[in-house]
């Protein structure tokens, strides 16, 4: 059996909806979804600083920063968390497969959040440490509040991390936009990933890390032994978009499946219209077999990044095409 789940976001603020529709359209693998267009507490960084336990933060001026106390922005962000989770424990009674919920990782966040004087938490060493080890504490009660909310589930957490390749390539820009904060080297990605894979672990097997941004260094390739297992962060396996890989990055892919990596193919292109049933096999089973044909158990199929750009129409047409291809591709390796 080859999974298929979604990403992370999708289009409206009806969650009870969204929730419904996931656990219906993909029943093997559901997920939680995100809604954005509820508003700044609903996207990723206002999301990921929704958590319990998370450093107080404001949202102002369309940006985030960390505060004295919370602002209101972040009170509706966990206000968010609870109703979104009450939902989801009505929508999920006795449900025993696989589930996915996603945290914004601790690069991410470090990129994306301001704090004064200083301008982003990336640039000072001991406001990093402080947002990583409190995100994983925050992820521990998550996962911990989720397990008790889903007795039966196999819980799976996806560490979102699209400014990942710019943390490490020194590429994020200063709140000026002038400058560039420094290249933060892989030790130091590899530990912030590993507390918060290490604060899942009581729960949760299976920690995966999510990036739709391609890999710009240091190297050719994503670093997936600084990454990957216990010689890493820890973590189980990746979560790709397959467009942004280079064919050294499908060897390294490869590879890391052959050393035991669940790998989630971002074969859906989400910046089109979604592909038919068809289109998609053709080119999932092409990117399959340049990998080196894992085992169909290594493998789930995803869209490459959120849909919140998409119709609700066109989701359930890239979801429904996801299934087909996800069987499909079952068969082709069955058969070799």
């Amino acid at each position: 059996m080859v999974a298929f789940t979604g990403i992370g976001s999708l289009p409206g603020d009806d969650f009870a909806s969204a929730v419904r529709m996931t656990f219906e359209k993909l029943p093997d693998f559901p997920y939680l979804p995100e809604l954005p267009a509820r508003g700044p507490w609903s996207a990723m960084i206002g999301r990921g600083l929704g958590l319990p336990s998370g450093l107080a933060a404001d949202h102002q001026g369309g940006e985030w920063r960390l505060a004295d106390a919370p602002g209101i922005d972040q009170r509706r962000a966990r206000a968010c968390w609870r109703d979104d989770l009450d939902q989801l424990e009505d929508n999920a009674a006795g449900f025993t497969g696989r589930f996915k919920v996603a945290v914004t990782g601790p690069w991410t966040l470090a990129a994306n959040l301001g704090v004064a004087h200083t301008g982003r938490v990336l640039a000072d060493l001991g406001a990093r440490r402080d947002l990583a080890q409190s995100l994983a504490e925050s992820v521990g009660e998550l996962l911990f509040d989720l397990r008790r909310r889903l007795p039966g589930a196999v819980l799976v957490l996806q560490i979102d991390e699209p400014s990942l390749p710019s943390v490490a390539a020194g590429a994020v820009p200063t709140p000026g936009g002038f400058f560039r904060h420094r290249a933060i080297d892989l030790p130091e990605i590899s530990a912030a990933l590993g507390w918060v894979s290490a604060a899942a672990r009581p729960v949760t097997d299976e920690v995966i890390l999510h990036s739709c941004a391609p890999w710009i260094g240091p190297g050719k390739v994503w670093p997936l032994a600084n990454l990957l297992g216990e010689r890493g962060a820890g973590l189980s396996g990746v979560s790709l978009d397959v467009d942004t890989l280079s064919g050294d990055g499908l060897d390294a892919l490869g590879g890391a499946a052959d050393a035991g990596a669940q790998l989630y193919l971002g074969v859906l292109p989400t910046r089109v219209a979604p592909l038919s049933a068809d289109r998609l096999t053709d080119r999932t089973l092409r990117l399959v077999e340049r990998l080196g044909n894992p085992p169909a158990s290594a493998l789930t199929l995803t869209p490459a990044c959120g849909l919140s750009s998409w119709s609700p129409a066109q989701v359930l047409a890239g979801f429904a095409a996801l299934r087909s291809t996800a069987g499909r591709l079952a068969d082709e390796l069955g058969q070799r």
